[in-house]
C-alpha cells in the first residue's frame, strides 16, 4: 500500500484525481462532502477510511466494490471509553454525557459522544438529555460520562491532548478495511 497523494480543493487537487492510484482513502473531510466523497470511493473500488462525524452513511451499504469503515474516535481509550461507559451503564444505568472540543469542531454534540450515548442506551442505560457540549480554544477532544446512584457517581474520562492520539486508530483501520465482512462497518470497536 503506498500513500498516492492528498486530494484538496485547495491544492487545486480532487478526489477522482487520487482515486486511479490509491487502495484506501481517510477522509476527515467535512459533514456535508464525506458521505458523497465515500460514495466515490467505494465506487472506484477504493476502500474508505471514514473520520468525519455528522453525516449519514446508511444508504451507502451494499454500494461498489469497495470497503466504507466509519468511525466517531480514532483514538484507543475512546474506544476503550465507551466500552467502559457501556458495562457501567448495566449497573449504574442513569448517566449524563460532556464532551469538549476544540473550537472549530463543526458537529455538537460530537460522534463520539452520540456513539457512546447509543452504546449506554443499547445496554440498558439513559442518557439525560442533552448532552454538554463545550467548545473552547486549546482543547483537542475530550469525553466525560457521568453515572449517579443511590450515594455514589461514577465518572469515566478519556483525554486526546494531542492528535497523535487518533493514528494507532487510523492505522488499524486502513489495514484492516480491505478485510471488512459488512460495508459500513461502524466503530474501531469492531477492530479491536
Amino acid at each position: 500500500m503506498a500513500l498516492v497523494g492528498r486530494a484538496d480543493p485547495l491544492l487545486e487537487s480532487a478526489l477522482t484525481d487520487v482515486l486511479g492510484d490509491a487502495d484506501v482513502v481517510v477522509d476527515f473531510s467535512t459533514p456535508d462532502s464525506a458521505s458523497g466523497n465515500a460514495r466515490l470511493c467505494i465506487e472506484a473500488g477504493v476502500h474508505c477510511v471514514m473520520g468525519t462525524t455528522g453525516a449519514d452513511f446508511s444508504d451507502l451499504e451494499g454500494v461498489g466494490e469497495g470497503n466504507l469503515f466509519v468511525a466517531p474516535n480514532f483514538a484507543i481509550g475512546a474506544v476503550l471509553m465507551m466500552k467502559f461507559a457501556a458495562e457501567a451503564a448495566r449497573h449504574m444505568p442513569e448517566s449524563e454525557i460532556v464532551e469538549l472540543h476544540h473550537d472549530r469542531k463543526l458537529d455538537a454534540p460530537s460522534g463520539t459522544a452520540r456513539r457512546t450515548a447509543e452504546l449506554i442506551e443499547d445496554a440498558g442505560g439513559a442518557v439525560h438529555e442533552p448532552i454538554h457540549s463545550v467548545r473552547l480554544p486549546g482543547l483537542v477532544a475530550h469525553h466525560e460520562v457521568i453515572f449517579g446512584g443511590p450515594g455514589q457517581t461514577l465518572t469515566i474520562r478519556h483525554d486526546s491532548v494531542d492528535r497523535q492520539s487518533f493514528m494507532p486508530g487510523v492505522l488499524l483501520a486502513v489495514r484492516r478495511v480491505g478485510t471488512l465482512e459488512r460495508s459500513p462497518t461502524v466503530g474501531l470497536e469492531q477492530l479491536l
